[in-house]
């Protein structure tokens, strides 16, 4: 006699339709929705963390300067709470809205930009990168990248279109004139205030979104090689301290450099072999006391390193990683293909630029003022991380399965 199936056992082996569940086990790392409550869980574990550390490692030298420990970490609450406010506005605003506005976003941006090479131009280790206005301070460099991230894959997308439909016959690449002038613009005016950092993740973000856009390669590694050969140009020739930082990087430092351009990298590996694999306890860093320079800012990854040891540091690059592929499996599953390039353009400024900075730290790479997306003491960053965020939550949900989720249908 034949079993009959009981109506009331749950058969956890299939999904929608009978079908067996594609997900499960290790497969759950390609599920979309699993990405998208990822994303959101190490946005959110970034942040929070990112509170406690600029808390210790700033306290010392605020209690030093007469101040109140508790000062910078206010602040920065107050930024992560504005940037959050951000952020939900960000990701209920429409895909369609960010292509709309997607140029006058870029045009005010760079504006903004340009306002630092004025009489509101503020400078900071060499960087003419800040403005002031009311006494309140900005880097308006951070605005352009998230500005580059949105309007890059709508131009590119829009000259691909041009170029398929012919409208210049005899000149068919000149669409792709506008977003190559938007971005060399956008690159030159960050190079103006001699902010390489910011000028290398800007480089990034324009080699990606070309790349992923289908740009003709031997074209995107000529842009590339420009891009690049204007930094170096800048480092060697517009700042020798910043040329012999590039040099200590990766050469031996004399007695005379240990005081002076190691200095700063030196303490930040002496942060980091002082951790061990434990760390020595959170609040308990040593270099914080007036040895490491910016502990809360662009070495606070050195601090990090020194309170929670080995296990804590390794545990903050796979919480990035973690983000990192959330975006990008999204990207590689949305059926939009701006959402798709705006989330890699988005992806390769966070994630790239955390690694580039950890990298700094344990010297890697030279000392080029990159703050730790999320974690470093910064209001414009801070505020500018999350709303990236909550533009990325925006892109996610044009994923299929996210947005049945997310709309409940």
């Amino acid at each position: 006699m034949a079993k009959t199936a009981d109506p009331n056992k749950d058969d956890r082996s299939k999904g929608k339709g009978g079908a067996r569940d594609p997900y499960r086990g290790w497969r759950a790392i390609l599920n979309p929705v699993w990405c998208y409550n990822g994303f959101v869980t190490s946005v959110m574990a970034t942040t929070v963390f990112g509170l406690m550390m600029v808390f210790s490692s700033s306290s010392v030298d605020l209690v030093a300067q007469g101040s109140s420990p508790w000062s910078q970490v206010i602040r920065q609450a107050i930024y992560c709470l504005v940037g959050l406010a951000c952020a939900f506005v960000a990701q209920r605003i429409k895909v369609e809205s960010y292509q709309r506005w997607s140029m006058a976003f870029l045009v005010f941006s760079q504006f903004t930009q340009l306002l630092t090479r004025t009489p509101l131009g503020r400078s900071a280790n060499g960087n003419q990168g800040w403005i002031s206005i009311g006494g309140i301070s900005m880097q308006p460099a951070e605005m352009l990248k998230l500005a580059l991230c949105i309007w890059l894959p709508q131009a590119l997308i829009v000259a691909q279109h041009e170029i398929r439909d012919g409208k210049d016959p005899a000149h068919p690449w000149t669409p792709y004139l506008k977003p190559i002038i938007g971005f060399v613009l956008s690159f030159g005016l960050i190079m103006l205030g001699k902010d390489l950092g910011t000028a290398m993740i800007i480089v990034i973000i324009g080699f990606v979104a070309f790349l992923v856009s289908g740009f003709p390669l031997k074209w995107l590694l000529s842009l590339a090689t420009l891009g690049l050969a204007g930094i170096v140009g800048f480092s060697v020739m517009g700042n020798g301290n910043r040329t012999q930082r590039i040099l200590a990087a990766y050469g031996e430092c004399s007695a005379d450099d240990i005081q002076g351009i190691c200095y700063q990298s030196i303490h930040g590996l002496y942060a980091m072999a002082s951790g061990g694999l434990t760390g020595v306890g959170l609040g308990n860093s040593r270099e914080k006391w007036n040895y490491l320079p910016e502990a809360h800012n662009d070495f606070i990854f050195a601090v990090i390193g020194e309170e929670l040891g080995f296990f804590g540091a390794v545990l903050v690059i796979v919480v990035f990683i973690a983000m990192g592929w959330c975006m990008l499996r999204i990207a590689l599953t949305t059926e939009n293909r701006y959402a798709g390039m705006v989330l890699v353009c988005l992806d390769v400024w966070l994630v790239g630029q955390a690694l580039i900075n950890i990298c700094v730290v344990l010297g890697l790479l030279p000392v080029i003022g990159l703050p730790l997306p999320f974690v470093s003491a910064g209001g414009t960053a801070l505020i500018m991380c999350l709303v990236s965020a909550g533009v990325a939550l925006s892109m996610i949900r044009t994923q299929p399965d996210v947005n049945a989720i997310a709309t409940g249908e």
